[in-house]
C-alpha cells in the first residue's frame, strides 16, 4: 500500500532575504552564503534518507553556484523560483526558466512564486512552464486565503497546479512553518490523514532554516527552531515519510497524471 503513495519534498532555494521583511538589512554575499550552507546540509540529509526532491531555485542564486546546481540536477528536479526572490516582473519568467536550463543542463517545467504570491497562469504558459506549485490551499493570516482551491493536483486551463498538502476537512497545512513549530506527533498525525485520503503528500521548506538564525531579527516562530534543531525536526519527519511512501519529484507526479 505504501509504495503507491508519493512523497513530494520540495526546497525553495533563494537569496536569504527574510530578515528584510522585519527591518534588518543583510549584505548580498551573506544572503547567498546562508542559503548555500543550508543547501549543503539539505543534500547531506537527503542522501541519508534517500530523498529525491524538487528544488525551486531563483536564477540569480543559481548563477552564483553553477557547479552546485549541476550536482543537484544529477539526482533531483530543477524548477524555477523566479529570477530574484525580492523583486518580480512577468518578463523574468521565461528568463529564469532558460537560465536554469542552461546552468543545470536539464529541462525546467515547474514554477513556484516567492512567498507563494499569485502569478498569472497565462504568463506562465507563455513562458514555457507546464505546472505551478505556488498555492497553499489553506488560510494563513496576512498572507493568503485559499480555502476555495482544490487540495490536490488539478488543471486550470492548460496549466497544471500542484498545491502544497493540507489535511482533509480542517485543511491543516504541512509546510515549513507548521513542521518547524508543531510537535512532530502533530505533523505525523495530519500527514497520516493526508496519505489516507490523497495519493501523495507535498511538503516544502527552505535551506536557510537549517542554519543558525539566532543572530537575525526574526520572530521567534521563524528563528527559534533553526540550525541543528531544525535539522533534527526535518530528519524525524523524513524518516516517518520514508516509511509511508516513495519520494518523487513534482515532474514525476505530473508524468503519472497526464
Amino acid at each position: 500500500m505504501h509504495s503507491k503513495k508519493r512523497i513530494l519534498i520540495s526546497v525553495d532555494v533563494e537569496e536569504f532575504d527574510i530578515p528584510e521583511e522585519f527591518g534588518q538589512q543583510v549584505p548580498l554575499q551573506e544572503k547567498l552564503e546562508v542559503s548555500r550552507r543550508g543547501l549543503l546540509k539539505t543534500l547531506e540529509i537527503f542522501e541519508q534518507y534517500e530523498v529525491r526532491a524538487t528544488f525551486f531555485i531563483t536564477a540569480y542564486w543559481a548563477q552564483h553556484f553553477p557547479e552546485l546546481i549541476r550536482r543537484i540536477a544529477a539526482k533531483h528536479e530543477i524548477a524555477s523560483h523566479a529570477y530574484y526572490h525580492s523583486s518580480f516582473c512577468e518578463e523574468d519568467l521565461e528568463g529564469s526558466r532558460l537560465a536554469l536550463q542552461e546552468i543545470s543542463g536539464r529541462e525546467v517545467t515547474g514554477f513556484r512564486m516567492p512567498r507563494l504570491r499569485p502569478v498569472s497562469q497565462a504568463a506562465l504558459l507563455k513562458a514555457g512552464y507546464q505546472y505551478d506549485s505556488s498555492v497553499n490551499p489553506t488560510w494563513l493570516p496576512g498572507r493568503y486565503n485559499n480555502w476555495h482551491v482544490p487540495r490536490t493536483i488539478f488543471r486550470s486551463e492548460k496549466l497544471w497546479i500542484i498545491p502544497s498538502s493540507v489535511s482533509p476537512l480542517v485543511r491543516y497545512p504541512i509546510f515549513w512553518l507548521s513542521v518547524k513549530n508543531a510537535p512532530l506527533w502533530i505533523t505525523r498525525h495530519f500527514s497520516r490523514q493526508i496519505l489516507r485520503k490523497d495519493p501523495y503528500l507535498s511538503f516544502y521548506f527552505h535551506p536557510w532554516e537549517l542554519t543558525d538564525l539566532a543572530g537575525y531579527q526574526l520572530p521567534a516562530y521563524i528563528r527559534k527552531v533553526s540550525g541543528d534543531k531544525m535539522c533534527a525536526k526535518l530528519e524525524g519527519f523524513l524518516s516517518f515519510l520514508k516509511s509511508r511512501g516513495e519520494f518523487c519529484t513534482h515532474a514525476d507526479l505530473l508524468a503519472q497524471v497526464k
